[in-house]
């Protein structure tokens, strides 16, 4: 197996040197409910399609062992809520790269044999306008005993550090590239952040969000977020954009101009298009998103004020499995961006590297039984209940489930009563494992064997996760980190 694996990448690999295609890679989450055995993913889905770039959310161990020998190029991300402990302690600094980056390289700390780690980006947004800043006093600190622990590690010319920074960074007027400045509130990190990555030839990662730039702009329309050819320009100056995608790059290389880092080079960290959760949150349009994407980046025309350049040097598709768990700040939708879904089923056709084939499914899904949790109407009626105690209910469900296809344009939104609720029901209990006692609900759950899908809102069967080998295997990893980090601290204090 681990042959067949090696065999597959590096004839991909191969292919990728010679046709000189833009360099895409796909984003790895892990916030859900119910997750995929990482093994799975990476032979089924990433090797199976020829991805060759994985940009990970977090330093999971056993999706990190998963992709050991794979030969995937691989960004390691530090959540946000890490960055102060990071940034207030070198020791602590030097004890995440040796547990979650040094363990996991191949002999002498190359990727032969382990896991090729080519970037840490140091948070998630961190500078994002909605953590109000909670985040921005800790990353420059991070960034600089992180690099301080890989260059002790001897590792800080095989990797690089990066910062994701959404486009939300900077401001412009009438959405014109020429007018575009980072925000006055990041301006002097922003200063601090460069410098360091132009220091260390280390890419700025942009993480774009055209679909709620959509929702956004009054004067940009669907057809210009979608590359269509039919769409409207917008005129700045000589300069004419036919997308939001040209568009946006331009704007970070004015503000990066301005701040005298004109040449500096752009990866796209975060890019992609939602299926569900919202209006125009489809898979048909996702589909046209993707296709006009990846054409628009094998082109390699670079953009107006980088004309016949290669920008950005790599892009990552947001993302490549739904997560049911994923901060929404931005809106519901954001649940709903992965090109699998969470059981690994694709929702359209994408070329990550296969090419003209058809994208390549996960086999042999291990699902709960095929038990559903839905309202239990002659309960309800016969109790004479009141909408506040089944209110009540839905809002706690949904505290710890995902109720986003019931959003307006979702493709629950309109299955009414009582479907809604057994909809909220089944996805609480479906994240609960299937406990019984999960679709009690006050004694209105009701466990049926009848799938209760109706139409495009499927009702979810979840996957089988508690007791197996992976979820073993999981915990084991965990202590494993546990104990190593320990024993780390001991040793450098």
């Amino acid at each position: 197996m681990e042959q067949t694996m090696r065999l597959v990448s590096l004839l991909f690999l191969l292919s990728f040197t010679i046709t000189g295609a833009t360099a895409v890679g796909v984003s790895w989450g892990t916030a859900a409910s119910n997750l995929l055995p990482p093994e799975k993913v990476v032979s089924e889905i990433l090797l199976a399609n020829s991805v060759t770039r994985v940009k990970l959310s977090d330093a999971d161990p056993s999706v990190l062992q998963s992709l050991s020998g794979s030969d995937v190029r691989v960004t390691v991300g530090i959540k946000n809520e890490m960055l102060r402990e990071l940034s207030g302690s070198k020791k602590n600094a030097a004890s995440w790269v040796h547990d979650n980056v040094t363990r996991y390289l191949g002999k002498n700390g190359g990727a032969a044999g382990g896991v090729r780690i080519e970037y840490i980006a140091i948070g998630d947004e961190p500078f994002h306008l909605n953590y109000n800043q909670q985040y921005q006093p800790f990353v420059i600190g991070a960034m600089s005993n992180i690099y301080s622990a890989l260059k002790f590690a001897k590792l800080s010319d095989q990797i690089k550090l990066v910062v994701p920074v959404s486009s939300d960074a900077y401001q412009t007027e009438s959405n014109l590239p020429s007018k575009a400045h980072f925000r006055s509130d990041i301006n002097k990190t922003m200063i601090e952040l460069l410098s360091f990555l132009s220091n260390h030839s280390s890419p700025f990662v942009l993480d774009l969000n055209p679909f709620s730039s959509f929702q956004q702009s009054k004067n940009l329309s669907l057809d210009f977020h979608l590359f269509e050819l039919k769409s409207r320009p917008l005129i700045d100056s000589h300069n004419k954009y036919f997308n939001y995608f040209d568009l946006s790059i331009d704007s970070l290389v004015t503000c990066l101009d301005k701040l005298g880092f004109g040449d500096m080079e752009i990866m796209v960290g975060k890019i992609g298009w939602p299926t569900d959760g919202a209006l125009n949150a489809t898979s048909a349009i996702a589909q046209i998103f993707m296709k006009g994407l990846i054409n628009h980046l094998k082109e390699k025309n670079g953009t107006p004020l980088r004309p016949k350049r290669n920008t950005p040097i790599d892009t990552y598709l947001f993302s490549l499995l739904d997560e049911d768990k994923l901060n929404i700040k931005n809106g519901n939708y954001e649940r709903h961006n992965g090109i699998f879904t969470f059981d690994g089923q694709a929702k359209y056709n994408v070329d990550l590297g296969q090419g003209s084939k058809s994208l390549n499914n996960v086999h042999e899904v291990d699902y709960l039984a095929l038990k559903w949790c839905v309202l239990n109407n002659n309960k309800y009626n016969n109790d004479n209940l009141s909408n506040n105690n089944i209110s009540d209910f839905i809002s706690k469900a949904c505290l710890d489930s995902d109720c986003s296809a019931l959003s307006t344009g979702g493709s629950c939104s309109t299955i009414g009563w009582p479907g809604n609720v057994s909809y909220v029901f089944n996805n609480y209990y479906q994240a609960n494992g299937q406990d019984p006692a999960s679709c009690d609900f006050g004694r209105l759950g009701l466990i049926t064997t009848v799938d209760p899908s109706v139409g495009d809102c499927r009702f979810n069967v979840g996957l089988q996760v508690a007791g197996s080998d992976w979820l073993l295997e999981r915990v084991v990893l965990f202590w494993r980190v546990v104990l190593v980090s320990a024993s780390v601290f001991l040793l450098i204090r």
